[in-house]
């Protein structure tokens, strides 16, 4: 029974079960592209941040834009001035923002690994359903072959939902272990610089530029204006 005949045989009960199968696929596919750790919470930022500070500038223009990581520290240097316990009140609503944004799309893919399975078992029923009743009306027994192959295709429902369910609770599962990673890397950077700022003796100095507030001109991350390369 190739793919077409198993789709036919299933009934239409088999058409859920593809749309949750390309649903899957899809979520799978953003939010394997999506949940990499050097885009949202690249390592050494923390330190570098520290770094920045310590020489007198920051340039919160430039955090905000290098990864989400940098938005969150930035929404902390913004409060530095308030007090620690605010700027970890910050830090905490900004990494609360950035953790939602990780877990979008998997509450929909723990849903898919949840209904497929039951999808199945239900076409199974149904299936069943219609076999019994032909053995009820009589003339079950000189069908035998015919009621053989009802049950098989009655199964095959059951077969497609644990196909889709599998993989998409095991990426659920993965995807869920990645963003408890990604944030404990971003709770260890922030936590670096919080403690810097505790301990920090002089008086911060944040800048905020946009390119097109100096004309065009790059902005480094210490708030310096760029050099102009000249092409050859």
């Amino acid at each position: 029974m190739d793919m077409m005949e198993a789709l036919i045989a299933g009934g239409w009960l088999m058409l859920p079960l593809l749309g949750c199968s390309l649903l899957a696929t899809v979520i799978i596919i953003e939010r394997l592209w999506t949940l990499r750790a050097r885009r949202i919470a690249p390592l050494g930022l923390g330190q570098e941040v520290c770094s920045l500070v310590a020489r007198g500038q920051v340039n919160l223009y430039w955090l905000e834009s290098h990864s989400p990581l940098g938005g969150v520290l930035a929404a902390g240097l913004r409060n530095a001035r308030l007090g620690h316990e605010q700027v970890r009140a910050r830090l905490q609503e900004a990494a609360t923002a950035v953790i939602h944004d990780m877990e979008r799309f998997l509450s929909p893919l723990g849903t898919i690994a949840a209904i497929t399975p039951l999808i199945g078992l239900l076409g199974t029923v149904v299936g069943m359903i219609e076999v019994f009743s032909v053995i009820v009306a009589g003339d079950g027994a000189s069908r035998t072959a015919d009621l053989a192959g009802g049950i098989s295709r009655a199964l095959v429902t059951t077969a497609a939902g644990l196909t889709v369910a599998i993989p998409a609770l095991m990426f659920h599962r993965y995807f869920q272990r990645r963003v408890e990673d990604i944030t404990v890397r971003m709770e260890e950077q922030a936590g670096q610089v919080v403690e810097f700022l505790a301990h920090f003796p002089g008086e911060l100095t944040l800048a905020e530029r946009h390119d097109s507030e100096r004309g065009g001109e790059n902005i480094e991350a210490d708030g310096r204006i760029a050099p102009r390369v000249k092409p050859s």
